[in-house]
């Protein structure tokens, strides 16, 4: 799961836990950790929504400003689904079969 350069560094500090994403079928599952940079996110919830679940403090909660820049990047190729997908950073120290440094 892929972020926005502008929003890499609030999911780091974890002020954005959550993302919309339009795709045709689940690109990613609940539990699976996807790397992100230096560390990683693990999903912690994937739900079906639809666009009236958009909410403004939804799409501050995702890290943007307003709902046409969030559609703009939550859009993926002829996606037609709405996700709201939950997750949580996790730092390179905590990744699993990793050292640090």
């Amino acid at each position: 799961m892929l972020f926005a350069k502008r929003l890499r560094e609030g999911v780091r500090r974890g002020e954005i836990t959550c993302s919309v994403r339009i795709w045709m079928s689940p690109r990613v599952k609940v539990g699976g950790r996807y790397r992100m940079d230096e560390g990683e996110i693990e999903v912690d919830s994937m739900e079906l929504i639809g666009f009236p679940d958009i909410t403004p403090d939804l799409v501050r909660a995702s890290g943007f400003l307003g709902v046409l820049d969030l559609l703009k990047v939550a859009k993926h190729g002829k996606g037609e689904k709405i996700y709201l997908i939950r997750f949580h950073y996790v730092p390179p120290a905590r990744v699993k079969g990793r050292q640090k440094g």
